[in-house]
């Protein structure tokens, strides 16, 4: 059964992660509701957890730094061979997506997943004033499609400030 957060995942602890990782050569790109504030430049609400989303060849270093800071494997009800998630104890949660990329850098499509596509990895987005890496808009977009999994009303509210910044169309079939 997967551990609820017990307090938000907050910007200040979001960024001295991302740095840290950064400053030990390990890319990271900011997925979900962390990432829809970012593209969106500013925090809209709490976080329970942060996505990332890193390639599988770094995993085992990132994994390694986080149970050397307290993180242990959060037991999931279905198992996905492509998310790793991690709970330290105090509340904050890391939901890690994995992908690789081909000799020329190219994010390889996965066959067990939609996964991420060779344009998803190019959001650049801010926190708190601080430009980090994150999923593309259109990334995020298709990712809260209502087919894939039930969506509760803040993704609807992501969506819409998302297709209202961008001036995307809303996409047809989610309700406003």
């Amino acid at each position: 059964m997967r551990e609820k957060a017990i307090i938000h995942m907050d910007s200040k602890y979001l960024l001295d992660l991302y740095s840290k990782l950064e400053s030990m050569g390990i890319k990271i790109w900011i997925d979900g509701g962390w990432a829809v504030d970012a593209l969106l430049g500013k925090q809209t609400r709490p976080h329970e957890d942060l996505d990332i989303a890193i390639e599988r060849n770094k995993l085992l270093e990132l994994r390694s730094y986080l149970i050397a800071h307290g993180y242990r494997d959060v037991e999931r009800e279905k198992n996905k061979m492509w998310d790793l998630v991690m709970n330290d104890g105090n509340g904050h949660e890391i939901e890690v997506h994995t992908f690789d990329l081909d000799d020329n850098g190219m994010v390889l499509k996965e066959d067990y997943w939609d996964g991420y596509s060779v344009d998803s990895l190019n959001g650049v987005g801010y926190i708190e004033g601080y430009k980090v890496r994150c999923v593309s808009v259109e990334q995020l977009i298709k990712t809260h499609r209502n087919d894939r999994r039930e969506l509760k009303e803040k993704d609807y509210k992501d969506i819409r400030a998302l297709c209202d910044k961008f001036k995307i169309e809303y996409p047809e079939g989610l309700r406003i």
